[in-house]
C-alpha cells in the first residue's frame, strides 16, 4: 500500500481568484500581473493511495482545466480510460456539484453523497447527462465508514452551514445537518480532513480534528465582514455559513491547538492571505498555518 496522498485542484472559493468580475484589491493584483499573488481555481481535492485511482472531492465547475493541469488525472490506457474512480460531493453548491457536467462522456465513475445532496442534483434535469449506468450513485450517512477505492475508509460527519445559495430562501438557517459536510480520509493509520465549508466548530468536530495528520480547512474569509468591507457584497461570513478566519472565534484561534499540518482551502478572492507577504498572510503563516495552491501535493 502506498501513502495517502491528497492534491489540490483547486483552492479558491466559488468564482475562483481573481474572479471573472473583480477589481477588488486582491483580484485587481492577479489582474494586473503582480507577482506575489497566484491565481486559483474552484475547490476541490483528489485524494489516492496507490496513484492509479482517485477519488475526487467536490468537483468544481472548473475540473477540465484542473485535469488538464494534473498529470495524474489525465487517462492513461488506449481510448477511453480516467483515473478518476469516484466522486464525494461535500455538498450541492454550485462550485461543488457543477463539475459533474464535465464528466458526463459515459466513463464509469461511483457519485458518493448524503441523500439531501443526491436529491438536489438529480431534481435538476441538466445532470440526467450523468447516464445512471455509468455513474453509480450511492448514497452515504454521515458516521458511516465507506471505501470508494478499496484501499482507504472514508467518513462523513455534519458540518455547521446552510442550503445551497439556489435552495436557501428568504431565511436561510445555519444549522449543523447533511446539507454540508466534512470528509475523514484514512489509509494506513495516516488521517486526512477536508472541510471547505464550516460555519463553527462543534465539539465533536474539534475531538475529530485532534486525530488528524493533516486538515483542509475553510478559510473564506479574513474577517466576517470582509465583502462588506470591500464593498463586494452585502453579507458577512457567517451569514454565507463560513467561520472568518481572524477574531475571538476565528478559525485561526480555534485550530492553533492541532498538531496536525493546518491548510486553509477554500479561500474567497477578497482574502488577503492570497498575497504572499501581506501582513495578514504572515499572520497565518507564524501561526503554523499554511495557504493551499492548486498543485499542492500533501503525502501522510
Amino acid at each position: 500500500m502506498g501513502r495517502l496522498t491528497a492534491l489540490v485542484l483547486g483552492a479558491a472559493a466559488g468564482g475562483g481568484f481573481p474572479q471573472w468580475n473583480c477589481r477588488c484589491p486582491v483580484c485587481a493584483l492577479a489582474w494586473d500581473g503582480d507577482p506575489r499573488v497566484q491565481p486559483r481555481t474552484q475547490a476541490s481535492i483528489a485524494v489516492s493511495v496507490d496513484g492509479q485511482r482517485w477519488l475526487l472531492c467536490n468537483a468544481s465547475p472548473d475540473l477540465r482545466a484542473q485535469i488538464l493541469a494534473n498529470a495524474a488525472l489525465q487517462p492513461k490506457a488506449p481510448l477511453r480510460h480516467s483515473p478518476i474512480a469516484a466522486v464525494l460531493l461535500t455538498g450541492a453548491e454550485i462550485d461543488q456539484c457543477s463539475g459533474l457536467l464535465t464528466l458526463r462522456e459515459r466513463q464509469t465513475f461511483l457519485l458518493y453523497a448524503t441523500v439531501a445532496t443526491h436529491s438536489a442534483v438529480l431534481d435538476n434535469p441538466m445532470f440526467s447527462v450523468l447516464h445512471q449506468d455509468d455513474v453509480l450513485r450511492r448514497v452515504v450517512s454521515p458516521g458511516e465508514s465507506f471505501a470508494p477505492l478499496g484501499d482507504m475508509a472514508v467518513e462523513i460527519f455534519t458540518v455547521p452551514g446552510k442550503m445551497p445559495l439556489y435552495l436557501e430562501g428568504k431565511n436561510p438557517q445555519i444549522e449543523e445537518s447533511a446539507v454540508n459536510i466534512g470528509v475523514e480520509i484514512e489509509s494506513g493509520g495516516k488521517r486526512l480532513i477536508f472541510i471547505p465549508g464550516a460555519a463553527a466548530l462543534t465539539p465533536s468536530i474539534r475531538e475529530r480534528l485532534s486525530r488528524a495528520d493533516a486538515v483542509l480547512f475553510d478559510g473564506t474569509l479574513f474577517t466576517d465582514d470582509e465583502m462588506i468591507m470591500t464593498g463586494t457584497g452585502t453579507k458577512t461570513g457567517m451569514r454565507m455559513g463560513h467561520m472568518p478566519i481572524d477574531g475571538e472565534n476565528g478559525s485561526l484561534a480555534a485550530l492553533s491547538p492541532l498538531a496536525a499540518r493546518r491548510i486553509f482551502i477554500h479561500i474567497n478572492n477578497t482574502n488577503p492571505v492570497l498575497i504572499e507577504g501581506s501582513p495578514e498572510r504572515r499572520r497565518v503563516e507564524d501561526a503554523g498555518f499554511e495557504i493551499a495552491y492548486d498543485g499542492m501535493e500533501i503525502e501522510l
